[in-house]
């Protein structure tokens, strides 16, 4: 089966919504539309679908942004997820190089992602790509603003 990496379109709402239901975000087809207009007016930020068989089975979101203790800029996946039918068959490989490739055109030399403690099979995806475990994120909800 050949995978191809394209950027994605508003059209994607749908899919890329079911896909954010997989890793257990709940998102409605017009919240996913609302995200990516969004997404799509800020040029730092980067969403590539992985397809097969004319259908979206993955995706990925990045960020370039510059930073405070380093020169140069730095790069975030946001978000990966490959549909969980499609699993294991390169199809997050390929998201990430697409990815990397696109972080290395911007300039960008250091790369960091976030996963759940919860997702060891990620963790192990993510160190056989070479990316190596270095801290705790921490995260606070805070109340709405007024």
């Amino acid at each position: 089966m050949g995978t191809t990496i394209r950027n994605a379109k508003l059209t994607d709402a749908a899919p890329l919504a079911r896909l954010m239901c997989e890793l257990g975000y709940e998102t409605t087809k017009s919240e996913m539309e609302m995200r990516l207009g969004r997404i799509a007016a800020d040029d730092r930020y980067r969403t590539f679908v992985a397809m097969q068989d004319g259908e979206v089975c993955g995706m990925i979101g990045t960020l370039t942004t510059p930073s405070y203790e380093h020169n140069d800029y730095g790069g975030r996946i946001l978000a990966v997820v490959t549909s969980k039918r499609k699993r294991r068959h390169g199809i997050g490989r390929a998201l990430i190089l697409a990815a990397e490739k696109d972080f290395t055109k911007r300039g960008v030399k250091r790369v960091a992602l976030n996963a759940r403690l919860t997702r060891d099979d990620a963790h192990r995806f993510y160190e056989s790509l070479g990316y190596e475990r270095n801290g705790w994120r921490f995260v606070k909800q805070l109340p709405a603003g007024d």
